[in-house]
């Protein structure tokens, strides 16, 4: 039997990996005296995806140094964060939560019974609870409460009530759940230090906060459950993980937002100690890696192939989510999935001859539209106004796009450009070159015809999901059909605002990182 850890091993245990400590002097004194009592919540809306791995793979770590730990399935959070949850859903959504959260920490070898597992309607309808945010709301201010939600409670123009509530209620919950610590991702940092401020205001102690890195999505920005394209769901079949994990982005030699690298530090190396790159023997065949940093060197020295790299993924992920998809094949597993999870666009089609069917839905989520970064613009062979361009959206090869920018944009200017690409058209020849793509762009209302590119914001990366507020979920069309003219009915009401940010029926283009905009042609349109 293995000595108990010491507490400063136990500090490492529970420190490795995360980007930021607030409390460390407290956090140490804690471990000298008795074991660490920590809580991770999770707000039970979209489906958890494979990110999720990531802070499973950190309460492992918390076991191991002993710590009593408690997962709070936050079901009134996902409620008040704009409705991501509606109330008739919220049960089932938080017993799907339940059911794929143990899922996954039995396929990672974590024994269920050390952990607490407590919902947040458990004790927060309680007369106590609801006295202490009364209490609270009388001394927090409108701004601290907007602010301490910024990175979490989702942002929409006329904010609700509830999302003023939501950091209260975080705070509150580490007075309720008797912990010493709280621990999250980075982008919690906010609601952090707010409990940090207020709830000695109630009398209670302040808590210890780790923080989590936000880990890149495969497009390489944060996954998130609501942008399709970035994330891998937990019951996603072996062919759609390939073919997910295909479309990554992994440039040769780029460390650097690298989801596939970023999985590998944060979940597969703190389970195994160890990752192993397989390849053919003609390319050196398979190495194994007992260090991240061994293998991230050779990743950026073009030692390991980006290819390769994706298949060993693929190999390691898969071992991780075959027991979650065998769980979730039982018969009643698939219909609280389905109940949980109703597929709008599931309706029953018309029989045939009948009239006055329902008209399928025209809405913004049907349009794949991505940031794109312009590798090279070259005048058409065959046309002086047309420009040939080579767009990076994030797949294997980039993508070859003709547009009809030579009189108003020059070229220099295109080089090396973030745009915003509509991904989903019909391929179409132009004077004999097929353009696999439409450049989104700002036109002015009057004469003389001014266009301008649109603008993604700066720090995107090549293959982000752009959408509309409000319509983030929902899968894009595989290839739009051009006699149903759904592009065409969507852009009579795109609309360039007197802040010149890109709208459809007054609701904002966006990506994670925030509007997409263009330089100046306030009211104009997009096409």
């Amino acid at each position: 039997m293995e000595p108990a850890p010491g507490p400063q091993e136990k500090y490492h245990l529970i420190t490795r990996n995360l980007q930021e400590v607030l409390g460390e002097d407290k956090l140490m004194a804690i471990l000298k005296e008795r074991e660490l009592k920590i809580y991770w919540g999770t707000a039970t809306t979209g489906k958890p995806h494979v990110a999720y791995f990531v802070p499973m793979s950190k309460i492992a770590d918390f076991l191991k140094a002993g710590c009593e730990v408690t997962i709070l399935f936050a079901d009134l959070h996902a409620y008040l964060d704009n409705m991501k949850a509606p109330w008739e859903l919220l049960e089932l959504r938080t017993c799907y939560y339940e059911n794929v959260i143990k899922a996954m920490l039995e396929s990672i070898g974590v024994p269920l019974e050390k952990l607490k597992f407590v919902r947040g309607t458990d004790y927060q309808l309680s007369k106590e609870y609801t006295l202490d945010v009364y209490r609270l709301s009388s001394v927090v201010t409108q701004h601290d409460a907007k602010k301490a939600g910024a990175e979490v409670v989702k942002q929409v123009e006329h904010p609700l009530l509830s999302g003023l509530l939501y950091p209260g209620l975080q705070a509150l919950d580490e007075e309720y759940l008797k912990v010493d610590a709280q621990f999250g991702g980075v982008d919690q940092r906010k609601i952090f230090t707010f409990a940090e401020k207020y709830l000695p205001s109630l009398g209670y102690a302040k808590r210890v906060h780790l923080m989590n890195p936000m880990v890149p999505g495969l497009t390489g920005s944060k996954m998130s459950s609501s942008e399709e394209d970035s994330k891998i769901d937990l019951l996603d079949r072996k062919e759609d993980v390939k073919k997910k994990l295909k479309k990554a982005f992994c440039e040769p030699g780029n460390v650097e937002n690298n989801g596939v690298l970023s999985f590998i530090k944060h979940v597969l190396f703190p389970l195994k100690s160890e990752f192993v790159i397989l390849r053919e023997e003609k390319w050196g065949g398979n190495k194994t890696y007992t260090t991240y940093e061994a293998l991230e060197k050779d990743f950026a020295e073009q030692v390991v192939h980006p290819g390769d790299l994706k298949n060993s993924v693929e190999v390691a992920l898969n071992k991780l989510l075959d027991p979650i998809r065998e769980k979730f094949n039982s018969p009643e597993l698939k219909k609280l999935t389905n109940a949980a999870y109703p597929n709008p666009s599931k309706a029953k089609p018309a029989e045939k001859g009948t009239k006055n069917s329902e008209p399928e839905d025209v809405i913004p989520s049907r349009l794949d539209i991505r940031v794109g970064k312009v590798i090279s613009v070259e005048k058409h062979p065959d046309a002086d106004s047309l420009y040939v361009e080579k767009i990076d959206v994030g797949e294997p090869e980039p993508r070859t796009v003709v547009s009809g920018l030579v009189q108003f944009v020059p070229k220099e200017q295109l080089q090396d450009r973030l745009v915003v690409l509509l991904c989903n058209l019909k391929p179409q020849k132009m004077r004999g070159v097929e353009s696999q793509g439409m450049v989104l762009c700002a036109s002015s209302v009057g004469e003389p015809r001014q266009v301008e590119p649109l603008d993604p914001p700066a720090g995107c990366c090549a293959g982000e999901r752009i959408y509309v507020e409000g319509y983030e979920g929902g899968e894009p069309d595989d290839e739009l059909k051009p006699k149903k003219k759904v592009f065409e009915k969507l852009q009579a009401d795109f609309r360039i605002s007197e802040d010149c940010v890109a709208q459809w029926k007054q609701k904002n283009f966006l990506t994670k990182l925030g509007r997409v905009s263009c330089k100046s042609l306030k009211g104009g349109s997009i096409s």
